[in-house]
């Protein structure tokens, strides 16, 4: 279903409320770790996103792998606790124009992980990092490219934007206020790659400097699910238990 649009206002039509879990303080720990050396260590991360024109901060880069991160930490468990065989997410500490291959491989298929807030309802990618066929593109080295198989939306609470507002970004600040949050989630749902052509064919995007639900505006262009039109993620778990040949 698309975005109802007036002018250049999109507004969500197809929801679904946050059905909160409790995250392992562990996760949340590996996550962390991660993200802090990716964006104040040895990692690099791009400062605007594709298409984008806003410059993001280090803390604004520090909260989108954090939160990123987590939410691979969170499907990965997930799997495990369905029986089903995944490889344990990538934590190596990528430098400039280095990219992950996948988010999560599971039973043979790729899995691409997107994380949002948990008040969000959009699974979003950005129109200049997908082809026609649904391949991720950054990826310059064509021998290396794995269309992914399934997409799936994870959402955090609470917002990290608000936890960390204004703080000073020592790790020993950052860390504080990250271990005395209590953290949740849910998956609000997946797809295949033929929904993500679907999307993609039939131009379900919200453009650049759109203004989404009448006040969030756009920094990129992206296709998009409403969280209402995902499946629920016992399809996933049932497409990976097929045995693949």
């Amino acid at each position: 279903m698309k975005l109802k649009k007036e002018d250049n206002g999109y507004f969500i039509t197809s929801k679904k409320s946050f059905e909160e879990s409790i995250v392992n303080s562990a996760f949340v720990k590996q996550a962390f770790d991660f993200a802090y050396e990716m964006v104040y260590g040895d990692g690099f991360h791009r400062i605007k996103r594709s298409g984008g024109q806003l410059n993001r901060t280090p803390l604004e880069i520090f909260q989108n792998t954090f939160q990123g991160k987590l939410a691979e930490i969170i499907l990965h468990e997930n799997l495990k606790l369905q029986n089903i065989e995944v490889d344990e997410p990538d934590f190596s500490i990528h430098g400039k124009g280095i990219w992950d291959e996948t988010d999560l491989k599971a039973n043979g298929k790729f899995i691409c992980v997107k994380s949002a807030a948990f008040f969000s309802n959009l699974f979003l990618l950005e129109t200049k990092d997908w082809n026609s066929e649904g391949m991720y593109i950054p990826n310059h080295d064509i021998s290396k490219i794995a269309v992914y198989d399934f997409f799936v939306l994870v959402r955090i609470k609470p917002d990290i934007k608000n936890v960390l507002k204004g703080i000073s970004e020592t790790k020993e600040n950052l860390w504080q206020e990250i271990q005395k949050t209590n953290w949740f989630y849910d998956i609000p749902g997946c797809c295949s790659l033929k929904t993500i052509q679907h999307v993609i064919k039939n131009q379900y995007i919200i453009p650049k400097n759109a203004l989404l639900n009448g006040k969030t505006k756009m920094d990129a262009e992206n296709y998009y699910i409403q969280s209402g039109d995902l499946h629920h993620l016992d399809r996933l778990y049932s497409d990976l238990k097929q045995k693949t040949v």
